[in-house]
């Protein structure tokens, strides 16, 4: 019973997985069917919708030929259109060229017949010329048998006399001239000018290339001196001037071309003088102390002139430079006090010009800046300031005022002939400046030698302290008129060949004397 069992129990395990997988490969079939039927749908609509595009883009081809055929006839129609339109233009161009062409060649004919009228009349003109020319021969010839000259001699006196007459008139027409221009400008001027000095009164300071420092008794003298010298000699190197102790009297002299080292050396020995106690280590130490003293007093200086002229935004090593002046002299005359001066003066003919009378101050004190620079600078004082003001970023027209206040360049502004001219009132007054008795009579000879190299001059004198020129002219060798024309040249040499402060007049004075004598 087991066993049947058991064999029955095997038969159903076999048959239970038989089954399953009939029923499995049933499936597989139906679901391969239902694949190949939904393939087969998806083909027939795939092979629908081509069909349908192709017809669609067959209409559409063939709308687009036939717009595109639309297209080309409308753009032949208008191309037509243009050139008919080109046409008619052609043809209306052809029928004005051929109008143009008919009325040149009658422009033609007439120009022939024009010139050919133009040869006749020539001809005859030269025929005419021909006979004037034999006519004049003849009637010059004449005038010369009549004149007793010839052509020549004839040209010649005529051409002397128109000479003579144009010198004459030129120098009648420069006359009134100058005279019709003095008359306002120097109305103008003196007015201005006359208003600045009674504005102003300065004081002149002279000083020379010596400073003399009194001593209380001759021992003193040989306390200076020291032993074998050696206090004058570090006295002397650390000053950079030259003592000289002679006999006389209480007296010491300093002497040097650097009036800022003189000064110092003048503190310097007054101190020591007044201390006693003179030795080498002393005289270092009491030189730096002056040395100091005197930047202070030439800081100081800067500042007070400034502040007198009530300028402002100048830059500190220009303030120092214009202290270090009041230590110059130009001609014995203090350079600080001389600026100071003309910056007054520029001020004061600024305001009556009515220009800008801070910028002329500033100018004016400025202009003699160069002055105030070591000697080891090449240049004139006045491009070597306008150097320096530049450096220092000064305003471009005080520049060139500096630069131009000698006209050594072209001034750019009215402030240059300004400064020139306040410059020359400065120095050109009675007192201001003195020379020493060579350079003047140097000075004096030159002037009147100029004057005597040209022709006609019979003597000439330098007066008023050389700053006027009186010429005497033979009045058989220069006429009047040409007494203007000679004074304008002798002032023209003079000032190329000159040096000479403030202006120098010309006078030229010719007369005619008769004498005769009563038995």
């Amino acid at each position: 019973m087991e066993i049947v069992m058991l064999l029955v129990g095997v038969a159903l395990g076999a048959a239970i997985p038989w089954a399953m997988m009939q029923q499995s490969r049933r499936q597989q079939a139906n679901a391969m069917r239902e694949r190949e039927e939904r393939i087969e749908r998806m083909t027939r609509a795939a092979e629908e919708k081509v069909e349908q595009a192709g017809r669609e883009a067959k209409l559409l081809a063939k709308s687009e030929r036939l717009r595109v055929e639309e297209e080309v006839k409308e753009q032949f129609r208008e191309r037509s259109e243009e050139l008919e339109k080109l046409k008619q233009r052609f043809d209306k161009r052809e029928e004005q060229l051929d109008r143009k062409f008919d009325q040149l060649d009658q422009r033609e004919r007439e120009v022939d017949r024009r010139r050919n009228q133009v040869e006749q009349e020539q001809r005859a003109l030269d025929a005419r010329k021909e006979a004037c020319q034999r006519q004049e021969e003849a009637i010059v010839q004449r005038l010369e048998e009549v004149a007793g000259l010839t052509t020549e001699q004839a040209k010649g006196q005529l051409v002397g006399g128109l000479r003579e007459d144009v010198r004459r008139e030129a120098a009648n027409f420069m006359k009134r001239a100058e005279d019709e221009a003095k008359e306002s400008a120097d109305r103008k001027a003196q007015e201005i000018m006359a208003t600045a000095i009674q504005r102003l009164a300065g004081e002149f300071v002279v000083d020379r290339t010596v400073t003399v420092v009194p001593i209380a008794s001759e021992e003193t003298k040989g306390r200076i001196i020291g032993r074998e010298g050696r206090n004058i000699r570090a006295l002397e190197a650390a000053t950079g001037c030259d003592l000289i102790i002679d006999d006389t009297p209480e007296a010491v002299v300093i002497s040097g071309f650097n009036p800022v080292r003189r000064q110092v050396a003048r503190q310097a020995l007054e101190e020591l003088i007044a201390d006693g106690r003179i030795h080498p280590a002393r005289i270092e130490s009491v030189v730096r102390k002056a040395e100091k003293n005197v930047n202070n007093e030439i800081r100081e200086a800067g500042e007070q002139a400034i502040f007198e002229l009530g300028l402002s935004g100048i830059h500190p090593d220009i303030v120092k430079m214009v202290g270090t002046l009041k230590f110059r002299t130009s001609y014995t005359q203090n350079v600080l006090s001389h600026s100071v001066e003309v910056a007054r003066f520029a001020g004061m003919m600024a305001e009556e010009l009515g220009l800008d009378f801070a910028l002329a101050r500033r100018c004016g004190l400025l202009h003699d800046i160069g002055k105030a620079m070591d000697h080891e600078i090449q240049g004139s004082h006045a491009v070597i300031g306008g150097q320096y003001a530049k450096k220092y970023k000064e305003h471009p027209l005080v520049v060139n005022a500096i630069w131009s206040h000698h006209f050594d360049i072209e001034p750019i502004s009215v402030y240059g002939p300004l400064i020139n001219a306040a410059d020359a009132l400065s120095a050109a007054r009675p007192g201001a400046r003195r020379e020493n008795v060579e350079t003047y009579i140097k000075r004096l000879e030159m002037l009147e030698s100029l004057a005597m190299d040209f022709p006609g001059v019979e003597k000439a004198f330098a007066i008023q302290a050389g700053r006027e020129l009186r010429v005497m002219v033979a009045y058989d060798r220069v006429k009047d008129e040409g007494a203007l024309t000679l004074a304008s040249e002798i002032a023209n040499r003079v000032e190329n060949e000159m040096t000479y402060p403030g202006q120098i007049r010309v006078t030229v004075i010719r007369e005619m004397r008769a004498t005769a004598v009563a038995q």
